[in-house]
């Protein structure tokens, strides 16, 4: 790792944008960010974090699939945390209404300033713009602060699989939810049974 962060301060600023290119200092901020995560059980997939060159190859291949839309969260200027929007692919027409939030994650340091909400929030309005109807994630079910976040801002859980993931040699659960994004807030709970 390239720095170390102090915990952020109780008025730390959150902010979050799609990202075009990864400017050199943001790739560094963003492979720390990553790596702090994946050592803390978030990985998106790594158990263990990979060899910085490899994260960066990583960093640098999502930023070329036409697919996939990158959004980071920075703290007080710092990338902090990222999300990603995924597209189906040009020949999948059958699910071509549905994307994918996917590879979210914060670095310790950061958590507690509303950043995970931000970059979910900010999914999801990339996906209305580009004219989806679906947003779909799946998580390891040891992600609690994850789950809890994504049931808080509307998202149905519709499933579970017991060997979704394994980590240290054991399967771990995952679950599965999606989001209607053409719900407003007001139909969501006008929708719901009394």
């Amino acid at each position: 790792m390239t720095g170390s962060h102090q915990p952020a301060s109780p008025s730390a600023q959150v902010t979050v944008e799609v990202v075009e290119r990864i400017r050199a200092g943001d790739m560094d901020d963003l492979c720390d960010a990553a790596d702090l995560a994946i050592r803390d059980g978030g990985g998106f997939g790594w158990v263990t974090p990979p060899a910085r060159e490899a994260m960066e190859r990583y960093w640098k291949g999502v930023m070329v699939v036409p697919e996939r839309t990158l959004v980071v969260g920075r703290l007080d200027g710092v990338i902090a945390g990222s999300a990603q929007l995924v597209r189906p692919t040009r020949n999948n027409e059958a699910q071509s209404f549905a994307c994918t939030l996917t590879t979210s994650f914060v670095a310790p340091w950061a958590r507690g300033h509303g950043l995970a909400r931000a970059l979910t929030l900010a999914v999801e309005e990339e996906g209305r713009k580009a004219g989806f109807r679906i947003l779909n994630l799946d998580v390891r079910a040891t992600q609690h602060a994850a789950i809890a976040l994504y049931r808080a801002l509307g998202y149905i859980e519709w499933g579970s699989h017991p060997h979704y993931a394994r980590v240290d040699g054991r399967d771990v659960p995952g679950l599965f939810f999606y989001k209607d994004l053409t719900e407003t807030e007001t139909s969501r709970h006008e929708d719901r049974p009394q």
